[in-house]
């Protein structure tokens, strides 16, 4: 009997440090691993940077476009861009002209 009295004062020391070390190392895992973890963050982090690229080049496209249509306005017609876009629109070329049609990115 002095060996399980001793065993089981020994566990009863030692049982709540193991508790302890489980339970940090069970917030530790989910600290990186889980849903909100370090990881999670890494990836949210790229995510962000993709989109705001995606929302850079997506306002360079808008400025473009509004500049096309600011130069379109009857206030501010500019004679060679409605050239241009009544000759797209019509399939209109003169015969001397080579027309390189070019693939949309």
């Amino acid at each position: 009997m002095g060996i399980l009295s001793a065993l089981r004062g020994y566990l009863l020391a030692v049982a709540p440090q193991a508790f302890a070390l489980c339970l940090i190392a069970y917030f530790a895992y989910h600290a990186v691993e889980g849903g909100r973890g370090l990881r999670a963050y890494n990836e949210l982090q790229i995510e962000l940077d993709q989109t705001r690229a995606e929302a850079a080049r997506v306002a360079a496209e808008r400025a473009e476009l509004e500049n096309k249509v600011s130069l379109l306005r009857p206030e501010s017609l500019d004679p060679d861009l409605l050239e241009e876009q009544a000759r797209r629109l019509l399939n209109f070329g003169f015969p001397n002209e080579a027309i390189i049609l070019t693939p949309k990115q």
